[in-house]
């Protein structure tokens, strides 16, 4: 056997719930089946009152802890924060963490067989939307047998779907962490989304979609988007001390080739994820970022629209997070105050920028695990460990 770390969830193997019956989207078109690919870490209670989901971010996906196989080179993107004695704690909690619907990691998307048609879905795959994912995400539920989640969890993209479920199925969630993330994006946000569609939509290779057919992968605008996006998920600070104005060798070339530490570096993040993600993809999880806002149907009053939550909250932003920054997080605490919810809001100091959500920040840490010990000694999880 494997040896693991002893913090570690160890070795994980992905499943797979199938649902026949039609999911009604916001875009007014119908899912007529589809499949969630998910994993679990920790076990379920017998009172199954200990189940924790975890939202995934943008590229996000299902294996947020743990290893798919011995020899990996990494865990799962969360590892830093799901496992025994972390912050949230195996020997309390069971994990469901899920690939969202329009995925590319196993979950029904645009890389799927459309049954109607027989092709892969493409750009027929319809919009969705955040509020799309949390109904089908309340549906894996209801299939594991959870009434009642003991928090739901999710940084960027997935605190959205959080803010989501608070309102959506209040009944259902004991606990929110909203981590780095905004009730509505800015116009500044939207335009960074709209360069990196635009950057994908422009290369020839796309096709209008349907490059698969083609037998193309649109590499040059999927690597310009992620190359756009990743800078917008590191702070300058960050990205100064990392790189500075190093360059490759000790002598200019005067040409357009690769000079610089940060030129390689970005280059390369663009060629791992354009080999690795589905453009289609892309497109519509970035169109669901920009469709999200809750208080739009509340005349832009976040106090209102967030009057249906129940359970406390946890608020989380990052000093160097200029993507979502802290502003955006205390809009949202302040709207929970305003509407007499429980909430305690943090912005932790870090120099990574947005992506500090991922990392292991001693403070980030101290301030999620107590969360989430609160969390297991209310539900009385603690005693039965």
């Amino acid at each position: 056997m494997p040896e693991f770390p002893a913090d570690s969830v160890g070795l994980v193997t992905p499943q797979t719930a199938h649902f026949d019956d039609p999911l009604d989207l916001a875009c007014g078109k119908t899912l007529p089946a589809y499949d969630l690919v998910y994993e679990t870490y920790g076990t379920l209670n017998a009172e199954r009152t200990n189940a924790v989901l975890i939202c995934h971010a943008l590229s996000g996906h299902h294996h947020a802890a743990g290893f798919h196989e011995a020899d990996d080179r990494k865990p799962g993107w969360w590892d830093a924060h799901i496992g025994p004695g972390k912050s949230i704690d195996t020997n309390h909690f069971f994990v469901v963490s899920l690939n969202n619907l329009g995925g590319c990691h196993g979950s029904t998307g645009p890389v799927s067989e459309n049954p109607a048609t027989g092709r892969q879905w493409g750009p027929d795959f319809p919009m969705m939307t955040v509020g799309d994912w949390v109904h089908s995400q309340a549906r894996l539920a209801d299939r594991l047998g959870i009434e009642r989640f003991a928090a739901v969890i999710g940084g960027s993209l997935g605190g959205m779907q959080v803010l989501q479920w608070a309102l959506s199925y209040p009944e259902r969630i004991a606990n929110a962490a909203v981590i780095a993330a905004t009730p509505k994006l800015s116009a500044q946000n939207i335009a960074f989304n709209e360069v990196a569609r635009q950057a994908i939509r422009s290369d020839p290779d796309f096709h209008d979609g349907w490059y698969n057919e083609h037998g193309k992968v649109p590499r040059r605008g999927l690597k310009l988007a992620r190359m756009v996006g990743h800078i917008t998920y590191l702070s300058e600070d960050a990205m100064g001390s990392k790189f500075g104005r190093d360059l490759r060798s000790e002598d200019l070339n005067f040409g357009y080739g690769v000079e610089f530490q940060v030129e390689s570096y970005l280059r390369h993040q663009g060629d791992t994820f354009s080999s690795s993600f589905d453009a289609n993809t892309y497109l519509l999880m970035t169109k669901a970022l920009d469709y999200f806002d809750p208080a739009a149907v509340h005349g832009g009053v976040l106090a209102k629209a967030v009057k249906p939550a129940r359970c406390p909250f946890l608020v989380v932003s990052f000093t160097s997070d200029w993507r979502f920054p802290p502003s955006r997080s205390r809009e949202l605490a302040n709207a929970l105050i305003r509407a007499g919810k429980s909430v305690s809001y943090v912005n932790i100091a870090s120099p990574h920028g947005h992506d500090a959500f991922l990392l292991p920040e001693p403070r980030y840490q101290a301030v999620f695990a107590a969360f989430m010990s609160r969390a297991a000694r209310e539900l009385g999880l603690e005693e039965r460990s």
